[in-house]
């Protein structure tokens, strides 16, 4: 009997086809528990999804993962896969392609997740310019979460390592399940009242249905309302909440929203110390060169003191007054010998030494002097007066010398 002999790439190859032209596994949704979920470094996405008594491989495509998965999946995630079976012809393995991925039972929180951002970004709720700057040097912080867990020893721990002068206030909120969002909303508004410098807000990680209550709306509005810069922490870093949009500044997880609302306390002492060592040195500086100033100015009010001004003027008049005596005695000197040698001049036409040589002083009857013979008749009276007497005469003749008058 003739066997029909195929091979491996021939069975794969039918199979392949007989997958690709079944209606129901050509487009299908499948749920299960997600596990060995692997990234691949080009971008796809291997896991299994399983059941209580089956499992079958899967794999999401980096061009799917756009459109088909909103969240960041992970092993014991229960989702729905909607996608297709096919063939994987070299192994000769089927699996699910998927094209979509939801977590089960959340499709409806994604839709309203997604119109609610979109409602909130048209109304400016997220505009940077609404976003407050934090603080610098914070040291009181407000925290909204639960009283237990590890989101709010996460924050102390860091909060207290950075800066262990920090004062925390709690407002032990609940963050999940029904009452959840009126409890932050309130938590908001009465830390907010307290003059704070920064509240953070959140919680740890968990699925979409756990951190609902900071997708709700009047949340949202409650953070945009706050005056105190605040800081959304809520879940790990791949979770995103409509909280992280409105707030002031998102933080990838409680401890990193720590880290950004707290100085750290070492570096800032050690800052002050600079500052303070390069202030010392410029007063030391100040102070050389207004001492410097101010010997300048003692002295030039030394120069300019009225006693030594006077003193100055006194010995500016001695001076003065010794050069006055000295010219006056020069003068004197001058004036004694010119009246010396007048005197002398004065001497030696002095009448009196005239008489005393000899000579007479004759004068006419009328006391007139008598200088020419032509003055005297004959018969007049004269007077003579010689060195020791006055002799009077009278006039017998008289001659004219140099003519014959007589």
């Amino acid at each position: 009997m003739n066997k029909n002999v195929y091979s491996v790439s021939q069975i794969n190859t039918y199979i392949e086809r007989m997958f690709s032209d079944d209606f129901m596994l050509g487009n299908l949704s499948l749920s299960g528990e997600v596990s060995n979920c692997k990234y691949n470094h080009t971008g796809h996405i291997y896991f299994t999804l399983k059941d209580e008594k089956s499992a079958i491989s899967c794999v999401m495509f980096a061009g799917k993962r756009a459109k088909g998965l909103k969240f960041a999946m992970k092993d014991g995630d229960q989702v729905v896969v909607t996608g297709y079976v096919g063939v994987y012809s070299p192994q000769g393995k089927y699996q699910v392609y998927a094209n979509e991925i939801e977590l089960q039972g959340v499709g409806d929180l994604y839709q309203r997740f997604e119109a609610l951002k979109e409602e909130l970004a048209e109304s400016g709720m997220f505009d940077a310019m609404y976003k407050k700057p934090l603080p610098t040097h914070a040291m009181k912080i407000g925290v909204v979460t639960a009283p237990t867990g590890a989101a709010v020893h996460d924050i102390i721990r860091v909060s207290k390592t950075r800066n262990p002068f920090v004062q925390i206030i709690l407002y032990p909120a609940q963050v999940q399940g029904e009452g959840a969002a009126p409890s932050i909303i309130s938590g908001i508004q009465c830390l907010d009242e307290m003059n704070l410098d920064v509240i953070i807000v959140g919680r740890g990680g968990g699925s979409i249905e756990d951190l609902w209550a900071f997708n709700e709306e009047e949340v949202a509005r409650a953070i945009f309302r706050a005056n105190t810069p605040i800081i959304s922490a809520v879940g790990h870093e791949t979770d995103v909440t409509i909280a992280d949009f409105v707030a002031d500044r998102r933080a990838a997880t409680p401890s990193q929203a720590a880290e950004l609302a707290n100085f750290v306390y070492q570096d800032f002492a050690n800052q002050i110390t600079r500052y303070s060592d390069k202030l010392e040195r410029n007063m030391d500086f100040k102070i050389q060169a207004y001492q410097e100033r101010l010997t300048g100015y003692k002295q030039r009010i030394q120069l300019l003191r009225p006693e030594n001004k006077i003193k100055a003027n006194e010995e500016r008049l001695a001076n003065i007054s010794i050069r006055l005596q000295n010219l006056i005695q020069v003068k004197l000197d001058r004036y004694e010998n010119r009246l010396v040698a007048l005197s002398g001049r004065l001497d030696g036409l002095s009448p009196a030494k005239k008489l005393a040589a000899g000579f007479g002083y004759i004068t006419d009857q009328a006391g007139n002097r008598v200088d020419t013979v032509e003055q005297i008749s004959v018969g007049d009276s004269i007077s003579i007066r010689i060195k020791d007497g006055e002799l009077t005469s009278q006039v017998t003749d008289r001659r004219l010398y140099g003519s014959e008058k007589g």
